[in-house]
């Protein structure tokens, strides 16, 4: 006869799991965990003196695995089955003998339709998965910067609390749908192509999938025989600082709920709103830094951006003597573009300059301006020409018209051809 030693070393054999917990073998989940509390509490090894430890860890032990099987239905109806031998590695029952048996009976039964006319018992059919629910979600450049905290109401289908998802008054039976016999799913015809159909495998219209039909009468009066109704619950959702456009942020089980399955989750797409100063390439950051004619050929101490966090960033750009700041010229700022996700790092910020010059009539004094073209560097050589021709311009010219100029009128003629006289007459 095998002994809780026996048990806890995996060599099982007729031991009785109801006996280790001591209950009766048609006891509910509720008696299974009172029993599995006080069979723990007793038997823990902490709760006894040191000589009683070793036959106390043991127990203790064996009544975990006792309670770990018998609580889910699933190990449970194979252990009345089968007993512990469902179990045992080296038989064919068992969990370990390499072969998923709720996997087996899947593929026997089809995916939850028949065999000879039988369903699939509902104690082998996992739990399909609701389907997810994607929506976008725009965020400012800011909050992607900071990080941000939201919350909003979801409203969603949930399992009637009144009928608890059967869709029927207490005591009332439903009866087979007729018109797909119980089975949920009828096979129809579906056209792919003008002229061409396939074999298809649909949801029943009669019964909506559920394989039964109840009367008008029978129908839950909360949710009306549909087996959920809706809610409203607030959500929170939490995006990392430094997430990016794509990042999914998801909420595990928030939608809607349907009988039968596990519901699916609700899934937020970032979407990255664009920045009227910044722009943005992985971790680092990009923006324009004006600057007068001055402060290219002079350079400047200031603030030249407001960032993200709101923080001013100062520069004091030094010229060197002679040196020019040019348009396109880029300056980078180690450590201050986005940060990079669980992590105190950053990526860098790139300042792109660009050159703000005068407004027409800024200098309107003569000796000001002379004074100007001493201090600049002096123009290059004249070119030489033998011939030189004043020319008249127009400073108010678009690119947009080079190549637009053609020849108008008909092709060039030669002026003799217009002459009186041609050819000779013969």
């Amino acid at each position: 006869m095998s002994t809780q030693e026996d048990f806890v070393d995996g060599s099982v054999g007729d031991i009785n799991l109801y006996d280790i917990l001591e209950i009766e073998k048609n006891a509910s989940k509720t008696e299974i965990k009172k029993a599995y509390h006080k069979a723990a509490l007793s038997s823990h090894p902490d709760k006894v003196a040191e000589e009683d430890r070793s036959a106390a860890e043991i127990k203790f032990k064996s009544v975990s695995k006792a309670y770990e099987i018998l609580y889910d239905d699933e190990k449970r109806h194979l252990y009345d089955l089968h007993g512990m031998a469902a179990f045992d590695k080296g038989q064919g029952h068992g969990t370990g003998s390499g072969v998923d048996l709720d996997e087996m009976l899947q593929h026997m039964f089809s995916m939850g339709g028949s065999m000879g006319g039988a369903r699939v018992p509902s104690r082998f059919s996992k739990k399909r998965k609701g389907e997810d629910e994607e929506h976008p979600y725009h965020v400012s450049l800011e909050e992607l910067y900071k990080g941000k905290t939201a919350k909003f109401t979801s409203k969603k289908n949930v399992i009637c609390s009144h009928c608890k998802g059967s869709g029927a008054k207490e005591k009332a039976k439903p009866k087979q749908c007729g018109s797909c016999q119980g089975q949920g799913v009828k096979e129809g015809l579906r056209s792919i192509a003008p002229g061409l159909v396939t074999h298809d495998t649909v949801i029943c219209s009669s019964c909506k999938g559920k394989g039964d039909i109840l009367k008008d009468k029978d129908r839950c009066k909360k949710c009306k025989g549909e087996c959920v109704t809706e809610a409203r619950e607030v959500l929170e959702i939490y995006i990392p600082r430094g997430s990016k456009e794509g990042d999914k942020i998801v909420l595990e089980g928030e939608a809607d709920q349907v009988p039968g399955q596990e519901p699916g989750n609700i899934i937020f797409s970032i979407v990255e709103v664009e920045h009227s100063v910044f722009r943005r390439a992985g971790a680092d950051l990009s923006a324009d830094l004006e600057i007068t004619l001055a402060e290219a050929l002079c350079g400047f101490s200031r603030v030249i951006v407001k960032h993200l966090d709101g923080r001013g960033l100062h520069m004091n750009h030094h010229q060197p003597k002679g040196r020019i700041m040019r348009p396109g010229q880029v300056i980078k700022i180690v450590g201050e573009g986005m940060p990079y996700k669980k992590s105190e790092q950053k990526g860098d910020l790139y300042m792109v300059v660009h050159v703000t010059f005068p407004a027409d009539g800024w200098l309107r004094d003569d000796d000001a301006l002379t004074k100007l073209q001493c201090l600049l560097p002096k123009p290059a050589e004249p070119i030489k020409a033998n011939i030189v021709d004043e020319v008249e311009y127009d400073e108010r010219a678009s690119i947009d018209d080079y190549g637009a100029s053609t020849q108008d009128g008909e092709a060039w003629e030669d002026d003799d051809e217009d002459e009186e006289g041609g050819c000779p007459q013969q």
